[in-house]
């Protein structure tokens, strides 16, 4: 996904060319995906000429360890940001962050490092999403939510005014939260409860 953001933005004139792909599954060593080659490992980077990397994984842990990674060997670290995705003039974009085809981003929101607001999904006004979180498609937040760092917010779920969701929470597929969500902790439902602690 994140290579065809990549793609799509550059032909609306935008930055960054994609050169390939690096991941640690030999299976794909040399394979092709939108016509860019698996070159190798994620270690193999510094065989690799570039001038940018971005760190395109889904799970937030593996993502942000990698991310971690990447900065401390001094990596130029860029956004991927889909040319039909709307982001209000003062919005603030950490590095890394990924946004997909029709994401609506309203002002005054800040977003960490290492972020994917995922297909169609929103974020309202007074917003801010913790460095290494993931906003599923078609998930929204309402004004002045907190979303710690490494939340992962399911597809259609919904988080409303004022709500905090603790670092490293997890919130359910279509649940509806109305509370506030603790730290690593797993909420399910319409409203959202509590089902499960865990430590990361």
């Amino acid at each position: 996904m994140t290579a065809d953001i990549l793609l799509v933005a550059r032909a609306a004139g935008g930055e960054y060319e994609p050169v390939g792909f690096l991941d640690d599954d030999p299976a794909l060593l040399g394979l092709r995906f939108l016509g860019l080659e698996v070159l190798g490992r994620i270690s193999d980077l510094q065989k690799v000429t570039h001038d940018a990397v971005i760190v395109a994984i889904g799970e937030n842990q593996t993502r942000a360890r990698i991310f971690h990674a990447m900065v401390a060997r001094g990596e130029r670290i860029v956004n991927a940001i889909h040319p039909s995705a709307v982001l209000a003039r003062d919005v603030v974009l950490g590095r890394g962050v990924m946004i997909c085809a029709r994401v609506v981003v309203n002002p005054t929101t800040t977003i960490g490092d290492n972020v994917i607001l995922n297909t169609g999904c929103t974020v309202d006004h007074h917003n801010v999403i913790g460095s290494h979180a993931h906003v599923a498609p078609g998930a929204h937040t309402g004004g002045d939510v907190r979303v710690g760092d490494g939340v992962f917010v399911g597809i259609g779920a919904v988080v409303t005014p004022g709500r905090t969701v603790g670092p490293w929470a997890i919130v359910g597929g279509g649940a509806a939260v109305v509370r506030d969500i603790p730290p690593h902790t797993t909420a399910v439902g319409v409203p959202a409860r509590l089902v499960k602690q865990h430590d990361t």
